[in-house]
């Protein structure tokens, strides 16, 4: 089979992300970069598409001109799809003129800069009839994969207890202040839209309590803070959560834990046992009884399912990390890509992958927790969309 070929709207030199996406979709070898739109600016624009090895002509300075342009060249040439690594505020507008131009899209997340956005992509993708992907790359380590399968098979019994913690020091003092472009646009409102450590960080948290736990965030009891001066937006957030099955659970998401790097963690308790994972320590899940000592799983082990083997690459004792993890999402995502293109459905793989419905759910999370926080009303109830 041919490569799937894709292009990228943001990501230029400078960037963080658009080099992990990149990472992450050319680790299997199945996917293959023919364009972008990297920068605005003519000149970076032109350094970054040579420092990627692609010709000139395929490398453009907005993104309107790239959806045109690939759009008129030839089927077998164009790109399939276009990642969206830019800063929140340029995903929608990218997304709904790659939809509109016949290309699906990967996007990076938050999915927009507010709900209202992301409601409107719903529409645009029930319209087009064109996939979308969401880069909750935490979804795509085999054990978490395992995680979610242990609790959908019942072996922790029904769900009572969620808790999610996603601590980082990295903002503890004013790096938009010290030529990091990845804090100024961060916390900027008009790039990040109306939060920084709930929107960057505690999305993250959330999906990934609803993805492992099989239940999803109904209310919310929402404190948010922003501890450094001077700031507009929220550097540090706790959050109460109720689910729909009658569930309860806490949310801790910081940008000001000093000492911590990216400290994710989830522990979710049933009525006959409990689970574990770390993303620091990304090859062991802890499984927890009251009648028998803990069990400790590792990933690439013949005992895991068939779906958390497909998303391992590497014999045990080999960690399994970010970039794999995240090129787990880009491989169902193209696998999603190959099943549309030849009519056929999906396997489990390619089945597992976020799309709008996480977009949604995530972008409805980031505005209630916010409007919580501002609230004198305790509790806000999620509006079912």
């Amino acid at each position: 089979m041919a490569k799937i070929r894709m292009g990228m709207v943001g990501g230029g030199e400078g960037a963080f992300i658009g080099a992990v996406h990149r990472m992450a979709a050319a680790l299997d070898g199945e996917i293959e970069l023919v364009c972008g739109a990297f920068s605005r600016n003519a000149e970076r624009a032109r350094r970054s598409g040579e420092a990627l090895h692609l010709p000139s002509e395929r490398v453009y300075t907005d993104y309107k001109t790239m959806m045109s342009a690939e759009a008129a060249l030839p089927a077998e040439k164009r790109m399939q799809f276009v990642a969206i690594v830019t800063p929140n505020h340029l995903h929608y507008p990218v997304a709904e003129a790659a939809l509109r131009a016949g290309f699906h899209v990967m996007s990076d997340k938050p999915a927009t800069f507010n709900l209202q956005e992301a409601l409107q992509l719903r529409d645009i993708l029930g319209e087009t009839g064109l996939l979308y992907g969401l880069s909750h790359a935490y979804t795509g380590y085999p054990l978490v994969k395992e995680a979610r399968l242990r609790v959908a098979a019942g072996e922790l019994g029904a769900i009572r207890k969620v808790v999610v913690e996603y601590p980082q020091g990295w903002l503890a003092d004013r790096q938009e202040d010290a030529d990091n472009k990845q804090a100024a646009w961060r916390l900027d409102p008009a790039q990040a839209g109306i939060s920084s450590c709930i929107g960057d960080i505690g999305v993250h948290a959330a999906n990934l309590a609803e993805y492992i736990s099989g239940v999803n965030i109904s209310a919310i009891c929402a404190d948010l803070t922003a501890f450094v001066e001077g700031r507009a937006l929220d550097d540090d957030g706790s959050i109460l959560l109720r689910f729909d099955n009658g569930a309860k659970g806490v949310l801790m998401a910081s940008q000001v834990s000093v000492g911590e790097e990216n400290a994710l963690k989830i522990r979710v308790y049933g009525e006959k046992g409990g689970l574990e994972w770390s993303q620091q320590e990304p090859n062991t899940l802890l499984l927890k009884w009251a009648d028998r000592p803990i069990e400790i799983l590792r990933t690439a082990n013949g005992y895991l399912s068939p779906l958390a083997a497909a998303n391992t690459r590497t014999p045990t004792g080999h960690p399994e990390g970010y970039l794999e993890a995240f090129a787990n999402i880009y491989m169902a995502f193209i696998g999603q890509i190959r099943a549309f293109e030849n009519g056929v459905a999906l396997d489990e793989r390619s089945a597992d992958c976020p799309g709008i419905t996480e977009a949604v759910r995530g972008m409805n999370f980031i505005e209630n927790a916010v409007a919580a926080s501002a609230s004198d009303v305790k509790w806000h109830t999620l509006p079912n969309y």
